[in-house]
């Protein structure tokens, strides 16, 4: 008890000699810089104030004693955070600066992380979104196709692991009788489509079973936003009549959007059909897929690879009973989401290694800056270790503010980001999907947070430990005027962090600017310029007209466009068009056996077009000659091919006049041409692609059956004279006077047509481009806020020198040195770190190596220009210092 006692009052008495002891140190030292201060020529009030700045006043440096002493965590965490907070508001420039940096940091990643957020990790927006599949129809010579009707019917029967199943095409119809005529775009659906996705509609019911059977009654389902623009919104819509092609359909019901975006045969529409009500005579046909493709929900706790292998059995058996169109057909299965944005997760994913390498460089910059206000503050954390604070203690603080800086920063970058991510939007490729579903929610705002304490610890870190290894008796000795040589070597190392970022981020946008300049001069196989596009769907009442009707509509058509003053070019087109449209048709080589089946026949393009169209486009013929007006519905069959269709299936050998099998109508055609080849894929994949022949076959040979169908959804193509630039607008009045119910829409210059095409590559360079534009000014800054402080840490020594005669070559020479060699050594770093990591991004190129020795060195030549720009700037403002002036104030 006595002993307990004992040790009670020896301990109170050391911590009151301990408070006795820190007052009388803590007192001396604020004295002595506040003479030092006033000496220097403040006054005595001034200089007081600074001091307790400084030290953050008696209390705080003794209550940083005390924390390394054991006090409660929490009440250290918010002495912190307090002393924190003044240290920063005291010092407004240097907290402004670094707040900004770090916002443009952090911000750059929350637009970005927003956009990868609700395009790639955000879940689709139907229940259950992993039981959703997408399917195909495979063959030998492709493995996505479209699925034929009779296919699915019997896929939907067979199979075992899907609990529902749909397919779908994009169509088109022709509304009349509310107010103006206009074309709609339509979806072909089967009946499980939108309970599939679990879509109710906004009003009325979804399609019953076996309302999409062939010969069903008319019904239809409407969007929501033809429901306001065409319906008024009514609510009694449900059971009304909408007049589609010339037919009443019974509407049933109002749907709000689906998807959100585009896939093949699947998104927004103006209307939903069911299948039965596509008037199309080869839809009973087995071996016709008619551009339908499918996708199916899988059964609770079924896998995948279990569907597959269910598939394949179903496929196998069809293949056996219909050997002669089901031979070599199997199902491709891919999960829904995966079809969704894998063509652009690669994309994405690079650019937000991009971005993240920006943050990098900023939490580089305002570690520096750190370093540099930690030299200022030497003598306070000095006195903290003399009086028994440990360095974890200090560390602390130092990363408390640090902490502080950042989540500031962050603040201001979700101000920046909200901006950011407008702005971005804008620059989407249209081709992107769930655009709409891209914003600021919880999750970006947790990525936020962690991206902002992860900065403020990263670049506070580095700073804090050097500050804690300071000797606490050589920086008293000092005042804090020096610097370490290992804070030099820090600040060093942060500039080459810098450098080599910098570096890579500048060869990524350099590649995607070459790359995109070699796409823009790949010759597309025709001229865009002055060209446009257009749909076409005929009056209602020709829909019901009889082929040679329908033709004569057609030539009228033709006739009235030839004759627009301005227009020197016009064709009327089916099937494919360039870099839109790919309408594949099935043949063999006359004189070989007929394949088994189709899927076993070679495949090319089909082009349905009039004789004007290889001049409309400007598509050279190679050889013999293009269609004629004689090569009519009365005339023998003929075909023209590519260059590629050439090469691929007759070698050295002449085509002229050769014949080819088609499966179809007409089933037999004489080559009487060669033209040159479309890059139909894309500019960039065209090349890739399985499928590359191409040929051309007359519009006014067309099939009867085939002939009528066109009325409702044909195309055509057409070229201005260069000094007649609303010559389309004049078209497009003329063909409005020869019937009001005539439509035109989905009018696309061609050039904007490849431009689109463009469009993912032309995002990808913009943003990489900014990015690295970004790491360019920071780096910079970087380089000329360790240069400027080095030019103030020599001034001593400068004025020295230039006292003893050295020669203004000579300094600017021993300032420039260093700076050149940290840039040198930075750049060499990030031309290593390039090559590894720029192979990445090689899918994204087109004609350029990941290794482009060219642009490697001009990214490299720039570097060393902006940092050696960087350290001229204070090297210059060196030379002007006064000798004795730098002498007399050290």
């Amino acid at each position: 008890m006595l002993s307990e006692i004992f040790h009670r009052w020896r301990a109170l008495f050391r911590r009151r000699a301990v408070e006795a002891e820190l007052d009388a140190e803590l007192r001396f030292h604020c004295e002595r810089e506040i003479e030092k201060l006033v000496q220097a020529g403040r006054t005595r009030e001034e200089a007081a104030r600074l001091t307790r700045l400084a030290f953050g006043g008696l209390d705080q440096v003794k209550d940083a004693c005390r924390a390394a002493r054991g006090v409660q965590p929490l009440e250290t965490l918010l002495r912190d955070l307090g002393y924190g907070l003044r240290m920063l508001r005291a010092h407004p420039g240097f907290t402004a600066v670094a707040v900004l940096t770090l916002a443009i940091g952090i911000g750059a990643n929350t637009a970005l992380f927003s956009v990868v957020d609700g395009v790639l990790l955000a879940p689709l927006p139907f229940p259950h979104p992993e039981q959703l599949v997408r399917l195909h129809q495979s063959a030998p010579s492709f493995a996505s196709g479209p699925i034929s009707y009779p296919n699915f019917r019997d896929w939907q029967r067979a199979n075992r692991t899907f609990s529902a199943l749909a397919i779908a095409r994009f169509s088109g119809f022709s509304l009349t009788g509310k107010g103006e005529a206009e074309a709609l775009s339509a979806l072909i659906v089967t009946a499980d489509f939108f309970p599939l996705l679990g879509i109710e509609p906004l009003l009325g019911r979804n399609f019953a079973p076996g309302e999409d059977e062939i010969g069903a009654a008319p019904t239809v389902l409407v969007s929501e936003a033809l429901w306001r623009r065409k319906l008024g919104a009514s609510p009694a819509v449900v059971g009304q009549s909408l007049t589609l092609d010339g037919r009443d359909f019974t509407i049933l019901g109002v749907v709000r959007p689906i998807l959100g975006f585009q896939l093949r045969g699947f998104g927004e529409a103006d209307v939903y059909a069911p299948l039965g009500q596509w008037a199309n005579p080869h839809l009973r046909e087995r071996s016709a897929a008619m551009g339908f493709h499918g996708i199916g929900r899988l059964k609770p706790g079924v896998t995948l690879a279990q569907a597959r292998a269910d598939m394949e059995r179903v496929t196998r058996n069809l293949a056996a009973a219909y050997p002669g169109d089901d031979q070599g057909i199997g199902a491709t299965l891919v999960p829904f989401k995966d079809e969704v944005v894998g063509p652009v997760r690669p994309l994405l994913l690079v650019l937000l290694g991009a971005v993240g390498f920006v943050l990098l460089i900023a939490c580089a910059n305002v570690a520096n800056l750190l370093l540099a206000r930690a030299t200022g503050r030497a003598g306070e954390f000095a006195v903290r270790a003399a009086l028994g604070a440990s360095q974890g203690r200090l560390v602390r603080q130092l990363l408390t503010e640090s902490v502080l800086l950042a989540l500031v920063g962050g603040a201001l970058g979700v101000l920046l980001a909200a901006w950011g991510t407008r702005a971005a939007l804008g620059l989407l490729p249209a081709a992107l999907p769930r655009v709409g579903e891209v914003g600021l929610d919880l999750r970006v705002l947790a990525f936020t947070l962690a991206a902002s304490v992860g900065a403020g610890i990263l670049f506070g870190l580095v700073p804090a430990l050097q500050v804690a290894r300071t000797g606490s008796h050589r920086a008293l000795k000092e005042g804090g005027r020096g610097a370490s040589g290992a804070r030099h070597r820090a600040r060093n190392a942060f500039v080459m962090v810098e450098m080599a970022t910098a570096f890579v981020l500048l060869i990524g946008a350099g590649l995607m600017i070459r790359s995109l300049g070699k796409l823009w001069s790949v010759d597309a196989g025709f001229r865009p310029d002055h060209v446009v596009t257009s749909n076409l769907v005929l009056a209602p009442a020709t829909m019901k007209a009889s082929p040679p009707e329908v033709r004569a509509a057609w030539r009228a058509v033709e006739d009235r466009v030839a004759s627009v003053p301005g227009v020197v070019g016009s064709s009327l087109t089916w099937g494919a068009r360039p870099l839109e449209i790919g309408d594949i048709l099935p043949f063999w080589l006359d004189g070989r056996p007929r394949p088994a089946n189709e899927s076993r026949m070679s495949s090319a393009i089909r082009y349905i077009v009039e004789p004007g169209y290889l001049e409309t486009l400007r598509i050279p013929l190679v050889r013999g000659r293009f269609f004629e007006v004689r090569d009519d519905e009365r005339s023998p069959a003929v075909a023209v091919i590519d260059e590629v269709f050439a090469r691929q299936y007759f070698g050295g050998r002449d085509p002229l006049h050769q014949h080819l099998n088609l499966s179809g109508d007409p089933a037999r055609v004489e080559i009487v041409g060669v033209v040159g080849h479309v890059k139909q894929w894309g500019l960039a994949a065209d090349d890739r692609h399985p499928v590359r022949a191409q040929i051309y076959l007359p519009f006014w040979q067309l099939p009867d059956a085939t002939m009528v169908t066109t009325a409702s959804n044909s195309s055509f193509v057409m070229r201005s004279a260069p000094q007649a630039p609303a010559a389309f607008a004049a078209v497009r009045r003329v063909l409005r006077e020869m019937s009001a119910e005539l439509e035109i829409y989905g009018t696309q210059p061609m050039s904007q047509v490849v431009a689109d095409s463009l469009a993912a590559h032309r995002f990808s360079m913009v943003l990489l481009g900014a990015f690295a534009l970004l790491a360019v000014v920071l780096a910079g800054i970087g380089i000329y806020g360790v240069t400027a402080y080095l030019v103030g840490q020599k001034t001593h020594e400068i004025g020295l020198r230039i006292a003893l005669g050295a020669g203004r070559s000579d300094v600017l020479r021993l300032l420039l040195g260093q700076g050149f060699r940290t840039a040198v050594l930075g750049t060499s770093a990030g031309l290593i770190a390039a090559l590894g990591l720029t192979r990445l991004m090689a899918h994204l190129l087109y004609g350029v190596s990941p290794a482009d020795p060219l642009t490697f060195a001009g990214v490299g030549a720039v570097l060393v220009s902006v940092a050696l720009a960087a350290c001229w700037l204070p090297a210059n403002r060196a030379l002007g210092i006064d000798p004795s002036m730098a002498l007399r104030r050290e």
